[in-house]
């Protein structure tokens, strides 16, 4: 589904993000990626701190196209 289709059918909508909200975002991904080098944590806990942070990441992109 196209992103103007999905303006279109209001399942999403425009947004218009601050500098000080992005900054946020990227501390949130800098936090999570030290997080899973913690060697002490699970395998598991791990791959799902480092996924959130991607997950942020594409946040953030999103973010900026509005």
């Amino acid at each position: 589904m196209s992103w103007k289709k999905l303006l279109q059918d209001n399942k999403v909508h425009t947004h218009t993000t601050s500098i000080q909200e992005l900054a946020k975002i990227r501390r949130l991904v800098a936090r999570d990626l030290s997080d899973a080098a913690i060697p002490v944590l699970s395998e598991d806990r791990r791959f799902a701190t480092a996924y959130n942070a991607a997950l942020q990441t594409g946040k953030m992109a999103i973010d900026r196209a509005g």
